[in-house]
């Protein structure tokens, strides 16, 4: 695929076009979105960590209860793991919400409550990585940085690099020159926008984009037979993540704090769960323990055994 050049793509002319046209987009048809409403930076940290690998209208009832529930980052760190591990129920990727718990104890233990402004200190704070950082940066402190999820970077990549697939490295030089001077919070919050309702991943609207004469990749991208094919996901019924929300479903409705047996979890866990499969359940709980999703209720010299009657609760 040919790509244009560096200069043309970066020029001063383009870097306008591209604002412009996202911009104007984004006022059009921009989402009302609860997280867009608040300056919070707890609440912004909720709301990008429960997006991840989670669609928008997914997200957006269990933000406003778990707000309900733990509505400061001092409730939510003081918080026993097992009930935010129950009330997380239903969103996936559980390891999330222990993350998100141990990023809210560090606030509090490190910070005294207060969420710090420097991206190098938001991005040691436990689970928040260099996308949640600079969220946390621009959507609740207006900061003009520029970061990237998996939507904006696609935009970045289609229109300045033609859809090589190009790392975000060599696309954040371009992604800096993009922000506005004072305005970074409305352009991410467009550029987020764009990427998940125009430029999507099958099927952009590239006939209707506001950026035809500047993007690399059209109109290659709307023609028959050109798009990049999208990668199947592993199956999920019968994997060993299945599995694994279906151990934590276990543990959360068990209403005896002592937990369950391995024996017994197996049994409720798949219908033809034999004592041969133990060291398979076993594996599967380690790694939970080792995610902070578990715990072992007896002994360790008992659950290194790894006898049927070993109890295992949530955290």
């Amino acid at each position: 695929m040919t790509t244009r050049t560096s200069y043309r793509a970066e020029s001063p002319e383009t870097i306008d076009a591209v604002r412009t046209g996202i911009l104007t987009w984004f006022e059009r048809h921009r989402r009302t979105l609860p997280w867009r409403e608040t300056r919070d930076p707890y609440h912004i940290l909720v709301s990008e960590v429960m997006l991840q690998q989670t669609q928008v209208d997914r997200v957006i009832p269990y933000y406003h209860r778990f707000l309900e529930r733990f509505p400061t980052v001092q409730e939510l760190a003081s918080a026993p793991v097992a009930e935010v591990i129950r009330l997380w129920a239903g969103l996936g990727y559980n390891r999330r919400a222990v993350n998100l718990q141990r990023a809210a104890q560090a606030v509090v233990e490190s910070h005294d409550g207060a969420f710090p402004h420097d991206l190098g200190q938001l991005r040691a704070l436990p689970g928040v990585g260099e996308y949640t950082a600079g969220a946390i940066a621009c959507f609740a402190f207006e900061q003009d940085v520029a970061f990237a999820d998996t939507n904006m970077r696609r935009v970045l990549d289609r229109v300045f690099a033609g859809e090589t697939g190009a790392s975000w490295a060599s696309l954040s030089g371009v992604a800096e020159r993009l922000v506005p001077a004072g305005d970074g919070w409305r352009w991410n919050q467009a550029l987020m926008e764009f990427g998940a309702l125009h430029c999507t991943s099958r099927k952009p609207l590239c006939g209707l984009c506001p950026l035809q004469a500047e993007c690399a990749a059209f109109p290659v991208a709307q023609q028959p037979g050109t798009r990049k094919p999208v990668k199947q996901e592993e199956a999920f019924v019968g994997s060993n993540r299945f599995y694994r929300g279906r151990i934590l479903a276990v543990l959360r409705d068990h209403p005896d704090t002592a937990g369950v047996t391995l024996h017994e979890l197996g049994a409720q866990v798949r219908d033809d769960f034999s004592p041969e499969q133990l060291p398979w359940l076993v594996d599967l709980v380690r790694g939970l323990e080792s995610d902070g999703l578990a715990r072992v209720a007896e002994p360790r010299a008992s659950y290194d055994a790894g006898p049927p009657e070993t109890r295992i609760a949530l955290p």
